[in-house]
């Protein structure tokens, strides 16, 4: 007895193999950098964006590589009141010290890197954009506040903050960097009340070794 005709293509179906359908492959993950910032309160490794922000990180390297960094300090704390506690952002650098400091470069805003401040960002720090050197501040939660705004009222917040990596091992030591007595005489401006009494030496700042 032949079978019905509506069951061939069942059975068909059911002895074809089935084949896989990929999809894209991921896209790599963006070349980075890692540094260590040895401190007197231990260390915080950084991963430096190369490949995202390429000025921005090649000037950081430069610093690191030249040893303009060790024995320079974090000194400064700035805490908010707003959000998670605690918030806020810890600054080190060479603070304008004519032997350290190398010219400013060119400004890299979020919105063409791509690199956000996220909690444990690392980012310059900076007068007017373009005015960037040889200072930073590490965040030690989201701050989208410092990415660049197209939209923005004015240049400030068009222009924003060049992030250009973030913190992957030590935020303990950001935290208790931010944490350490502040002068409430020391500074001016804007900036008094939020410099460390006693600032944390940067004993060591180099790349870690790649991995063979």
């Amino acid at each position: 007895m032949k079978p019905a005709l509506w069951a061939l293509p069942v059975a068909l179906f059911v002895a074809m193999p089935v084949v896989a359908q990929d999809g894209p492959p991921p896209p790599p993950e963006p070349q980075t950098v890692e540094v260590v910032l040895e401190t007197t309160k231990g260390d915080i490794v950084l991963a430096i964006e190369t490949e995202r922000a390429p000025i921005t990180a090649a000037n950081f390297l430069r610093y690191v590589d030249e040893g303009r960094l060790d024995g320079t300090v974090f000194y400064r704390a700035m805490k908010l009141d707003w959000g998670e506690q605690p918030n806020g952002l810890i600054q080190a650098g060479t603070q304008n010290n004519p032997k350290l400091t190398l010219p400013p470069i060119a400004h890299e805003p979020s919105t063409v890197t791509g690199v956000k401040h996220i909690a444990g960002a690392i980012s310059m720090a900076r007068y007017a954009p373009g005015t960037a050197s040889g200072d930073f501040s590490i965040l030690l939660r989201e701050l989208s506040s410092m990415d660049a705004k197209p939209d923005g009222k004015d240049e400030e917040e068009r222009a924003g903050y060049a992030a250009f990596g973030h913190v992957v091992k030590g935020m303990d030591v950001v935290f208790a960097i931010h944490a350490a007595p502040i002068d409430p005489e020391k500074g001016s401006g804007w900036m008094k009340g939020q410099m460390l009494a006693d600032p944390v030496r940067i004993v060591d700042a180099r790349r870690v070794a790649s991995k063979p």
